[in-house]
């Protein structure tokens, strides 16, 4: 219906948008712009012609941005060896 629904007072009036300007030229994408923790739920996109499809999206903004990751190598680094790269992060 070239429309989004926002739900019930979700705050997101003002951070939604289509990615183009006319939702009916098959491309019904949306940005949602300075995600909050609150944004997580599942969102739904809907399409009606002659029937109605929908898909679900769930979507789960986190509270900070993951720590720098710990990378190292185990093992030579020589042709014909086998080396074993990790990476943690907390």
């Amino acid at each position: 219906d070239h429309h989004v629904n926002y739900g019930s007072g979700s705050g997101l009036q003002d951070r939604v948008a289509f990615v183009q300007n006319d939702p009916g030229q098959h491309d019904a994408s949306i940005r949602l712009a300075d995600l909050q923790v609150s944004d997580t739920g599942t969102y739904q996109c809907r399409v009606k012609k002659n029937t109605v499809a929908v898909h679900e999206v769930i979507v789960t903004v986190q509270a900070e941005k993951p720590a720098t990751p710990q990378c190292w190598s185990e093992g030579e680094l020589i042709e014909g060896g086998s080396v074993l790269l990790r990476c943690y992060s907390r």
